[in-house]
């Protein structure tokens, strides 16, 4: 029985036989960053590593999923190495355990958005941007449903995956009752998002 005021967490045995999802914002390197923050992004992925290694007390890693990535195999790992040398690391060591990266997007879906997407940030005229943000707006939505769909029939029962995406993004995902979503936020992450903030406030100056 739980002491008054504590809350018991749940053992590893209740999660067996469900579908789990250890959720990893994705934390991308900056070019030319300052050393602090290239510190920063190291530190995070290597405490994710950890984060996750712990979480699979209720399930090894066996399916990966990452955001921009629609190849699998070693293309996929190719394509994250271009991306993201850091979160590499942590997607080889799972594949090296035995986890395999499997496509996340959809190309025909994911190119445009993008496209879209950086559109919004040179249009200088409302009507225009209103316009671009319809079109961004549609495809947004239709690549969530793809990525929430791609887990859904890839997980199957009592299996656990790494899905490393945006948190806003990842936030928006809506999966069924059956998959028990975990997030892997450790301690540099706060550490992050507070040296942009930081560095957004040094720009308004």
């Amino acid at each position: 029985m739980a002491e008054l005021g504590k809350i018991e967490r749940p053992s590893a045995e209740s999660f067996t036989g469900k579908r789990k999802l250890y959720c990893a914002p994705d934390v991308f390197p900056v070019k030319d960053a300052p050393d602090d923050y290239a510190g920063l992004v190291d530190r995070y992925w290597e405490e994710v590593l950890q984060h996750a290694g712990k979480l699979e007390a209720a399930g090894k890693i066996r399916k990966i999923f990452c955001e921009g990535i629609s190849a699998q195999g070693e293309k996929a790992l190719d394509a994250l190495a271009d991306m993201n040398g850091p979160a590499l690391r942590v997607v080889k060591k799972k594949v090296e355990e035995g986890a395999v990266v499997l496509p996340l997007e959809n190309e025909d879906i994911f190119a445009p958005f993008v496209d879209w997407s950086n559109c919004l940030h040179v249009v200088r005229t409302k009507e225009v941007f209103d316009k671009v943000l319809e079109f961004y707006t549609e495809l947004a939505e239709k690549r969530l449903q793809h990525i929430t769909r791609t887990i859904e029939e890839n997980l199957s029962a009592g299996e656990a995956g790494l899905l490393i995406m945006r948190d806003e993004e990842r936030a928006r995902l809506q999966f069924p009752p059956d998959i028990e979503v975990f997030l892997v936020t450790p301690p540099s992450y706060d550490s992050i998002l507070r040296w942009f903030r930081e560095k957004m406030k040094e720009v308004e100056k």
